[in-house]
């Protein structure tokens, strides 16, 4: 099991951010808002599925996963709220949240659908969250120093999601999902994941006006695809997935741990 802690970060999500605060590129900055507009909707998701489907466990198997599932819903409500505050700035400036649409028409459809299959999309999410965060984790820099804030934000975020990596996946287990389902799920999610994250990408960057900049498109070769790209070193852990005898906890979280331990004054412990 896993002891999640509750934090509250501190960081002021009132003041305004800056039109490229990371580092001054508008294809990470476009890339990373992205992702910020699929947060609050997909947060909330992943709440609903870990939270029914500790329900659907027998009481003795519910008092094994309590205190892990508490600390889950408590992170994941934490980063709903701030993204959603972050999000309200781009919308004030323009931005339309795309994503956010097209995943609210899909969420239809899952309506009434066995627990099992919520975990096992929940699942898939989390370990996307969980390698790109650690990839983030070990290359802070490409973030840049224009707002302090905001890189906090994202390591802050990236720490947390490592943590609980391992929880829908070992509800969905405890709860007798199959493997055939998990990576059924898990190749469905990559396509709809990578396929939104590019598309909202996109659209932000057509609004800022730099989508067509040789600039952006050098840059997005580099940071996705360069030496240190995102696909590059992130594509063997995405792969481990869809191994049979595949867990979470078998990737390295030393990174999370260490960045949690050296910013212990950027948050408060709230609960667990």
């Amino acid at each position: 099991m896993t002891d999640l802690v509750v934090r509250r970060l501190l960081v002021d999500m009132e003041q305004p951010i800056e039109r490229h605060w990371c580092a001054g590129d508008a294809f990470r900055t476009a890339f990373f808002d992205a992702l910020s507009m699929s947060f609050p909707l997909g947060e909330q998701f992943f709440i609903d599925s870990v939270r029914d489907g500790f329900k659907a466990l027998p009481p003795d198997q519910q008092a094994h996963f309590q205190s892990e599932v508490q600390g889950f819903i408590g992170q994941e409500a934490t980063h709903r709220r701030l993204h959603d505050l972050y999000n309200q700035h781009l919308a004030r400036r323009g931005f339309v949240n795309h994503w956010e649409v097209r995943a609210r028409q899909r969420l239809q459809l899952m309506q009434g659908v066995d627990v099992r299959h919520w975990l096992a999309i929940t699942a898939a999410n989390e370990h996307f969250t969980a390698i790109f965060a650690d990839w983030m984790l070990r290359n802070p820099d490409l973030l840049g120093d224009r707002d302090p804030r905001l890189a906090t934000l994202w390591l802050w975020h990236s720490a947390e999601e490592s943590e609980h990596k391992n929880t829908a996946f070992d509800l969905y287990q405890a709860l007798g999902g199959s493997h055939e389902w998990r990576v059924r799920w898990f190749r469905r999610i990559t396509v709809t994941f990578l396929s939104e994250t590019l598309l909202q990408t996109a659209r932000n960057l057509r609004h800022d006006g730099t989508l067509w900049r040789w600039s952006t498109w050098k840059s997005a070769a580099s940071y996705l695809f360069g030496r240190r790209g995102l696909v590059r070193q992130t594509f063997r852990p995405w792969k481990d997935y869809l191994h049979p005898d595949f867990h979470p906890s078998r990737h390295d979280g030393a990174a999370a741990e260490r960045w949690l331990a050296e910013h212990r004054h950027a948050y408060i412990p709230v609960g667990r």
